[in-house]
């Protein structure tokens, strides 16, 4: 079963302009980006005048870990500090090794904070803030 991503959008073909145009961006990349989900089998892109993108699967199955891993690049989230100081120094050889450290535990931290959120979740957040923004422009 597909489940619809975008609702109100155009054509299926105008997809990557309007969210390329939403998100500021050349459409180009929205195509790398949805490339590298239906890679992941996150979702199904369907050609044709009926065609578009879609969950594969229930949105409630689908973590934000999942988008991530999906669309980035397999290297390291923060840059590593150079590992070869001068042995001259009693402290440059340490610094290395210590960033090594915040920086697994930073990541580690990032992986389970988007293990925690699903794309229902995210999605339902989205729509409340979109909601109240709404509301309050109309008591204006």
């Amino acid at each position: 079963m597909m489940y619809p991503l975008w609702v109100r959008i155009g054509s299926p073909s105008e997809l990557p302009e309007t969210m390329a145009a939403s998100i500021q961006t050349n459409p180009v990349v929205v195509r790398r980006l949805v490339a590298a989900l239906v890679r992941a089998g996150l979702v199904v892109s369907k050609r044709g005048a009926s065609g578009g993108v879609s969950l594969a699967r229930r949105s409630t199955q689908i973590t934000l870990f999942d988008v991530y891993a999906a669309v980035e690049e397999k290297t390291a989230l923060f840059g590593r500090a150079p590992s070869k100081a001068s042995t001259e120094c009693p402290i440059g050889p340490h610094v290395a090794g210590f960033l090594e450290g915040v920086f697994g535990r930073a990541e580690l931290a990032l992986q389970r904070s988007l293990h925690a959120v699903t794309v229902a979740q995210m999605f339902t957040d989205i729509l409340h803030r979109v909601t109240r923004r709404r509301t309050r422009r109309t008591r204006r």
